[in-house]
């Protein structure tokens, strides 16, 4: 037992990345980053995951460890390795079974061949691979935990879930979590602005999920003109769209289609808050973050992640009721548009996600080790 803890304690001074055993460099990590087939990473407009990924894969070439990018369409990360999984990414099938499956089809055939320490994987089929290979797969789990438990609870131990806010890993605690971290942002990549417009924004999907039709709604009660930004390409979002939202089209409420990178950034700075009025439990919510990168502040429905993205009375207003939204979007010319930059500076970065996951890949290791028979320690490697 003495020989098992010292051969721990060692390991874990090896993997942290702090004093190391003197015949061992400190180590670099092997990462196989898995993206899904739909959207490049990173994307041109919509493409929330994408966006996560490909700032993930910066950050931690940044910090000095080997990435490989499993994506589909063409390069666009500083990954040391890309290994492209289609052609053509497929946004058109976005919701189908079939792509989702190929790709992991196809990493898994790739990963074969590639010695990695770990597989980090942002796909829903991919996970299902992980039993077949030495490698820990991590999975960040980005849709609703309560529709994908179905996928990962009989996955038991083969995968390392992580949640994306705390919310989402309170809706089904007893699936094998291992952290919580929560999604980062380019910072410095979104113009901030102090003095806004006179519109509010909604942008995000056409879907009943989303509800833009409240927001509408509420901006006309307000009295403010409102900008919708949003994705409309599944049967779903085609019948909401037709039903509830362009009957309540008008010169106050204006669709502007998808916003690529750059006109969705200055939609963001000048805007006088972003109305984002869902109906369900958001995992997340990029675009919250995104707008209060630019100062935006932030008037949100109390589901899933927004009362633990958003500040309340200091990065903008997360209410119970649609009824109560149109007096917090007037309620938002008292905040302080810097404090909403601040907030995602300090919380919501890039630096911070890719930390916060680099810290979970060495515990996932480490744990790995302990399970070793005799807790041998692995080869000793240089640079990766």
């Amino acid at each position: 037992m003495e020989r098992l803890l010292g051969v721990m304690k060692l390991s874990t001074r090896v993997v942290s990345g702090g004093t190391h055993h003197p015949m061992m460099r400190p180590r670099v990590l092997r990462i196989a980053m898995v993206a899904p087939p739909y959207y490049p990473v990173p994307p041109d407009g919509y493409g929330g995951i994408e966006a996560v990924v490909a700032g993930l894969v910066d950050r931690l070439v940044a910090r000095g460890h080997r990435v490989t990018l499993f994506a589909a369409g063409a390069r666009g990360t500083a990954a040391q390795e890309f290994v492209r999984t289609s052609e053509r990414t497929m946004s058109g099938r976005l919701g189908e079974a079939i792509p989702e499956v190929v790709n992991a089809a196809r990493v898994f055939g790739q990963l074969r061949s590639r010695p990695v320490d770990i597989v980090h994987d942002h796909t829903i089929a991919g996970p299902l691979t992980a039993s077949g290979r030495a490698a820990p797969t991590l999975v960040t789990v980005h849709g609703s935990a309560a529709e994908l438990a179905d996928v990962y609870r009989p996955l038991g131990r083969t995968v390392s879930l992580v949640a994306i806010s705390h919310a989402q890993r309170a809706s089904e605690p007893g699936l094998n979590w291992v952290a919580t971290v929560h999604n980062g942002i380019d910072v410095r990549s979104f113009p901030y602005r102090s003095h806004k417009d006179d519109y509010v924004l909604f942008i995000g999907r056409f879907h009943p999920q989303k509800a833009p039709h409240l927001a509408i709604e509420a901006a006309r009660r307000a009295g403010v003109r409102i900008i919708l930004a949003g994705k409309c390409t599944e049967p779903v979002e085609h019948e909401y769209y037709r039903t509830k939202v362009a009957p309540l089209l008008g010169r106050d409420a204006v669709d502007v289609g998808i916003a690529d990178g750059a006109f969705k950034r200055r939609l963001l700075a000048g805007a006088r808050c972003l109305v984002f009025p869902i109906c369900w439990a958001e995992p997340f919510g990029l675009v919250m973050v995104e707008a209060m990168a630019g100062g935006t502040p932030v008037v949100a429905l109390s589901a899933g992640s927004a009362p633990e993205v958003v500040a309340h009375g200091r990065t903008g207003f997360v209410v119970e009721r649609p009824e109560q939204l149109a007096r917090a979007i007037t309620d938002c010319e008292r905040l302080e548009p810097s404090d909403c930059r601040r907030l995602v500076s300090e919380r919501f970065s890039l630096d911070a996600m890719a930390a916060a996951y680099e810290r979970t890949y060495r515990r996932v290791l480490e744990h790995q080790l302990a399970q070793r028979p005799g807790g041998r320690l692995p080869q000793a490697r240089a640079g990766g």
